[in-house]
């Protein structure tokens, strides 16, 4: 039997907009034991602060029990985000994230982001302005960021601007903005990042499978944690695969995670439709942890109706 694998590492997952809510966060929890802090899709700020009644439910302390959640917020605008910041703290929150990261368009073309990471000057007025009101008020503040928007030679003037503040982390997604998820990232920059920074750091990008996660966690001695968004979407038993150093996805894990979020989903959605969306939209990832995952992609996605798409899924568990 092969032994596991010692790690002190702390486990982080990642704001992955659009899947991993709270019903996805809470039936997760209760299958996989090892995340150490969950952190919510990104709410964005407005002038009346959280105004969006999904997005602010989706961060309520009684739907997000038994875990550490860290609520993310998404703004260009100091006055609106320590107000959201308020509203958070008011609710029991005493941490909070600021995306600096998000590289959509529909995002980055209002500034926000790692849009941000477009006028450093105004970057810097902005964290002047949020630090100062959070750290008045008890409230902690980590960064997720990307290296730069255009070049990783961004970078160095963009850690200058980080270390002016004291943060609980800084999460660093070793790519830039126009490398998007493409590329492969850059170690060589986040390895400046580990020399330079004054605050402590997380890595975030690209760990799939155990030796992505050895890689980094070798070459960078001392890392403390470390934050996954798609592998674990792509295979749930991710972690455990990683403390355990066992190889292969624990596909009865998976399978029966998989029944439980269908049955909440069934509770919470109406429509088949929409149900059906959801449904593919999990197994777009989560399908790779499985063999011959491009023809069973093409099966989920065939599924017309919710009784095709049973019928898959216990094609796949007789195949498992």
């Amino acid at each position: 039997m092969e032994s596991a694998m010692k790690t002190k590492t702390k486990f982080y997952f990642a704001p992955m907009e659009g899947v991993a809510g709270y019903i996805y966060r809470n039936v997760y929890h209760e299958h996989f034991h090892h995340i150490d802090q969950y952190f919510a899709p990104f709410i964005s700020t407005s002038p009346n602060g959280i105004s969006k009644m999904k997005e602010f439910r989706d961060i309520l302390p009684e739907n997000n029990k038994d875990m550490c959640l860290i609520p993310q917020l998404l703004s260009n605008n100091a006055d609106d985000f320590i107000l959201a910041a308020k509203q958070i703290k008011d609710i029991g929150y005493h941490e909070i994230n600021l995306n600096v990261g998000c590289p959509s368009g529909t995002v980055t073309s209002k500034g926000k982001g790692s849009g941000m990471l477009l006028d450093i000057e105004k970057l810097d007025h902005f964290l002047y302005n949020v630090f100062e009101n959070c750290h008045r008020n008890n409230i902690r503040l980590s960064v997720k960021t990307r290296i730069g928007f255009y070049s990783p030679d961004e970078f160095e003037k963009i850690i200058e601007i980080y270390n002016r503040y004291q943060m609980s982390e800084l999460i660093i997604h070793p790519r830039t903005r126009e490398d998007y998820y493409k590329n492969d990232v850059h170690l060589d920059v986040f390895k400046t990042a580990v020399q330079k920074s004054k605050n402590p750091i997380c890595y975030n990008g690209d760990i799939f499978e155990i030796n992505d996660y050895k890689k980094i966690t070798e070459e960078f001695d001392g890392i403390e944690s470390v934050m996954i968004g798609r592998g674990i979407l792509k295979n749930p038993s991710l972690i455990e695969n990683i403390i355990d150093d066992v190889p292969k996805p624990d596909l009865q894990k998976i399978f029966d995670f998989h029944d439980q979020i269908y049955d909440e989903y069934k509770k919470y959605m109406s429509g088949e439709k929409n149900l059906l969306f959801k449904m593919k939209e999990i197994w777009l990832y989560m399908v790779h942890s499985m063999e011959n995952s491009d023809k069973k992609a093409k099966k989920i996605k065939k599924a017309k109706n919710i009784y095709e798409y049973e019928s898959v899924v216990n094609e796949f568990k007789r195949e498992a």
